[in-house]
């Protein structure tokens, strides 16, 4: 089995990972174990997970709907009080099954329940996979700002098991693959070279680059664990991205992205952007572009739209005294943080992503 250590969890890999799991559970003598899942997973991955569970400890599943406009205060809240009902106490014990949403919430919930309980993450989408299971951030939106609300607090445990990726369609797939080519970009120069021709990839290389994503990750975060410096380069594409994430989110008349798909298009404007402030090459700029384009349907973005995700912008966390700091790229495989951009940059980085 494969395994991943971090300086406070492990991260296994494979189905073998179930039983080091239930060998740490046991030992823990956890007085409960809060299952926290969304009605999809519980559909399609809960059965596996369960079915592979080594351990007699009770345990009580509280289900949530699917999405992100569902990470929010009330959910949060809703889950809490639930808790309560179900007795669940400071040797109780947060699982969650699911995705990024899923992730965030459940640390989130575990990190404050009677001033903390311990959490473990079972990722069943690609993007909780090599993003949001790992690192320790956790957190809800608040009216539509991402992760407006949350904290730093480390899992316990994260299983890796690729075999849920088999109830995810070629969108879930491809949103969580944007995250991957983010860390070639800012890390690994070879390892986004190789992810760029998505269709070279099969099944058995997915669990490989999946273990290689989550060792950059775990690399960075390692050396800055609550993001006061290099850490900051995880977020490429996320300055932009999120605000356009939020805005799709929060019109009627918008069908909601998925967070890759929102950073894929954030990835574009930010390269752009990096060719004018930092050393960036004109040439890579238009291979990310090109490698983006051929992997994710383009998004309608009208001239009014523009505007209107700027105003967004400014709630990125990495911003300060009113201005707008975002992380670029230097060269493909590295990245350099706390930019100051200007809203016009980024106008003229939203049209040439559109040509």
């Amino acid at each position: 089995m494969k395994k991943i250590k971090t300086a406070n969890y492990d991260i296994c890999f494979g189905i073998e990972g179930y039983a080091v799991l239930g060998q740490y559970l046991n030992e823990k003598k956890y007085s409960k174990i809060i299952i926290l899942t969304d009605s999809n997973c519980n559909e399609h991955c809960l059965p596996h997970f369960l079915s592979n569970l080594p351990t007699h400890i009770l345990f009580e599943i509280i289900e949530i709907e699917p999405g992100e406009e569902f990470k929010n205060l009330e959910i949060f809240t809703g889950i809490l009080q639930t808790m309560t009902e179900l007795e669940a106490d400071r040797k109780s014990v947060m699982i969650t099954v699911g995705g990024g949403v899923v992730s965030d919430l459940g640390g989130f919930v575990a990190s404050v329940y009677m001033r903390g309980i311990d959490c473990i993450n079972i990722p069943t989408t690609l993007l909780a996979m090599v993003d949001a299971s790992v690192g320790g951030k956790t957190g809800v939106d608040l009216e539509g700002i991402k992760n407006c609300v949350g904290t730093f607090s480390m899992p316990r445990m994260v299983i890796v098991d690729t075999s849920y990726l088999e109830t995810l369609n070629g969108r879930q797939i491809r949103a969580g693959y944007a995250e991957m080519l983010k860390h070639g970009l800012i890390y690994d120069a070879a390892y986004y070279d190789y992810l760029k021709d998505i269709s070279n990839i099969d099944f058995e290389d997915l669990s490989l680059l999946i273990f290689h994503s989550v060792y950059i990750k775990n690399e960075i975060v390692s050396q800055d664990p609550e993001e006061s410096g290099l850490r900051k380069i995880l977020n490429f594409g996320h300055t932009v991205g999120h605000a356009i994430e939020s805005y799709f989110l929060t019109q009627n008349n918008k069908n909601p992205l998925l967070h890759g798909e929102a950073v894929a298009v954030g990835m574009v404007i930010e390269a752009y952007i990096s060719t004018q402030l930092s050393s960036f090459s004109k040439d890579d700029y238009e291979d990310i572009k090109k490698t983006i384009h051929n992997i994710y349907e383009k998004v309608q973005i009208q001239a009014d739209d523009i505007e209107q995700i700027l105003s967004w912008i400014k709630f990125d966390k990495k911003n300060y005294n009113g201005n707008i700091y975002s992380v670029l790229l230097s060269n493909k495989g590295k990245a350099e943080y706390d930019f100051l951009i200007s809203k016009d940059l980024v106008i003229r980085g939203f049209k040439e992503y559109l040509k």
